[in-house]
């Protein structure tokens, strides 16, 4: 299947349709402490706990909870043992993204199409079964040690998948306004970028959707590429990053110092109401990316006319991009665990399909004044 897909080079995405995706079903995050990230995503994110698993459901091995908000879900997970893999994960990478769950029709199908063409498996397909139904779950390997989990739960009806029970959360949650995944970022090693794009290409029947080089994405410091692949309907995208030559260290290059390999630098999640959401962030005590005032200044010149009040952005510090379909707004938080590695970005498109090329510079300018502050430009 061939389609158009508005870009900085309005590039021609040829998908093949082997691997039907319906979606983002749910992202894993390992943690230390799962009741306090649950907590944290509730109370600061207006996340609500629909389901958990640990030893009150007769797991004695980790503890997770279902964190859903509209058609975003995300699981949080850690280890209730010391020999338990998950363990050793976090000693390594601190908390971060294990698994990016896509959400499928036939999680058998999709596992045998990409494993003949060279995925390497993680779970064969595997039927989990309860009172409210079926789940096949199987799994392959992605960049670093994340993984894609491939969900079928069409003949389904339970509070998340078998092994979990249905729980709510203990105080009232305020929603912010999130919707679902509009995409997720990998940061991955120098030299490796081609090489993931080609695998997301080849076993998974992505397409290239935009291509950043060094001159997009560059400051008089660092630099870094970056390429976007897309399956065919378009609603699973996945920017790939890697480190470029500048004077000092990329961000990228801190990732994967910090996170000691490559891994999944960034959830984007879309907005319906980006000013609501992130004034209610920052009252929850949220922190974002710093950009210069003087950002503001000739920003109607660049983007041209758009219904939300400059002054408004310009106090919450939000970005605003065009393209030849619209514009979109978006903002990017600070790491949202103590190592330098993962955060979140907030998006809100008004017709735009691009990823905000205009907005590189400063954003990089106010990563790179971020990472001076930590020692590690």
């Amino acid at each position: 299947m061939e389609r158009t897909v508005s870009g900085n080079e309005n590039k021609l995405v040829d998908a093949q349709d082997f691997l039907p995706l319906l979606g983002t079903d749910h992202v894993e995050i390992y943690v230390g402490n799962a009741k306090q990230s649950a907590y944290y995503y509730q109370a600061a994110f207006g996340f609500n706990v629909v389901a958990y698993s640990g030893l009150e459901t007769g797991n004695k091995e980790q503890t997770s909870y279902v964190l859903q908000q509209e058609k975003l879900r995300l699981l949080i997970t850690s280890a209730l043992t010391p020999e338990n893999p998950i363990n050793a994960h976090l000693a390594k990478h601190g908390d971060g993204v294990k698994v990016l769950a896509l959400w499928v029709d036939d999680a058998t199908h999709s596992w045998k199409e990409t494993t003949d063409r060279g995925a390497v498996s993680v779970q064969e397909p595997t039927v989990l079964k309860d009172e409210f139904g079926e789940v096949v779950v199987s799994a392959i390997q992605t960049y670093g040690e994340t993984i894609h989990k491939f969900i079928e739960r069409k003949n389904y009806s339970g509070p998340f998948m078998p092994g979990f029970e249905a729980k709510a959360s203990t105080f009232e949650v305020k929603p912010i306004g999130l919707q679902y995944i509009d995409h997720c970022v990998g940061n991955v090693e120098l030299g490796k970028m081609n090489d993931w794009v080609k695998f997301y290409e080849d076993v998974m029947g992505f397409g290239l959707l935009l291509t950043f080089d060094d001159k997009d994405i560059s400051t008089e410091y660092t630099a870094l590429m970056s390429k976007v692949v897309s399956n065919g309907n378009g609603y699973v995208k996945f920017p790939i990053n890697e480190p470029a030559k500048g004077k000092k260290k990329s961000q990228i290059e801190e990732y994967i110092d910090f996170y000691q390999s490559a891994g999944v630098q960034h959830i984007a999640v879309a907005s319906k109401d980006i000013i609501y959401t992130v004034g209610e962030l920052r009252r929850r005590g949220v922190e974002f990316l710093e950009i210069p005032g003087t950002y503001y200044d000739d920003l109607l010149d660049r983007v041209g006319d758009i219904k939300e009040d400059v002054a408004v952005l310009k106090e919450l510090n939000i970005l605003v991009d065009r393209d030849e379909e619209g514009y979109l707004l978006q903002i990017f938080t600070k790491p949202v665990q103590d190592r330098p590695t993962m955060f979140f970005e907030i998006i809100q498109r008004e017709g735009a399909q691009s990823f905000g090329k205009g907005n590189f510079k400063a954003l990089f300018e106010s990563i790179e004044r971020e990472q001076a502050n930590r020692g590690t430009l």
